[in-house]
């Protein structure tokens, strides 16, 4: 299990440095500083842990039917920027209260950030701890925006790199879900008989909700078409 959530973990610094891939080279490297200054900050609880103690947080089920929320949560914001972002890219202006999307980096990424300092101070004995924060920050602070221009380049089209935030960000959601919960479900379902009324009426409002879509975009069709003619009419008049 512990390999699983480390394997999650991965993906969710791609996910970050892929986010970071729609952001200009600058932007990227100030992220990179603040991952940097918390690496800083935190060594001083990170020395405080150990081994024994981080395993119980992995095994502990009420801390990862937590965790599985917040990565809910967190795919949910990548999955609302990526349709946010293909608006904009059919020439449709996405409203102010999604703007905010695209500044979102990520916040799982630093208690992954913590988790790999606790690692690298366990797996370096006799280090000094301040060595090991500082080369671990400065190697934070250079790799981000670097792994983000080769993110970039890697994938210049960015219709194909928010496909592959898509997927990886689908990939952290189903990972998340699956692993975090140790053998317990997250969100149990409540027992109960089979409603077929119920099932009717989903299957009722589903249909008119289709037809009135349908018939809506046909309607509009339609007014688009005779738009199109009669601006056709009064350019040929002028």
């Amino acid at each position: 299990m512990e390999l699983i959530i480390q394997i999650l973990m991965l993906f969710i610094l791609i996910n970050c440095v892929l986010k970071l891939s729609f952001w200009k080279p600058w932007q990227a490297a100030i992220f990179g500083l603040i991952c940097a200054a918390f690496i800083l900050w935190t060594c001083q609880f990170a020395i405080l842990q150990s081994k024994t103690q981080l395993a119980d947080y992995l095994n502990n089920t009420k801390v990862l039917q937590d965790s599985a929320v917040l990565i809910t949560v967190e795919s949910a914001i990548c999955f609302a920027f990526c349709f946010a972002a293909l608006r904009n890219m059919f020439g449709q202006k996405s409203k102010k209260w999604l703007q905010p999307l695209y500044w979102y980096p990520s916040l799982l990424v630093f208690p992954v950030l913590f988790y790999l300092l606790t690692q690298l101070i366990f797996a370096l004995p006799g280090t000094d701890f301040s060595v090991i924060s500082y080369v671990l920050a400065a190697s934070v602070l250079v790799l981000m925006p670097i792994l983000a221009y080769i993110f970039r380049y890697l994938f210049p089209e960015k219709e194909m790199r928010l496909e592959v935030y898509f997927l990886v960000s689908l990939f952290v959601c189903i990972i998340g879900l699956i692993t975090t919960v140790n053998g317990n479900v997250t969100y149990a379902a409540t027992e109960q008989p089979l409603n077929f009324k119920a099932l009717a009426l989903s299957a009722g409002l589903f249909i008119v909700a289709f037809l009135i879509g349908f018939a809506w975009n046909k309607v509009k069709w339609i007014l688009r078409q005779r738009r199109e003619q009669k601006n056709k009419s009064l350019q040929s008049t002028k």
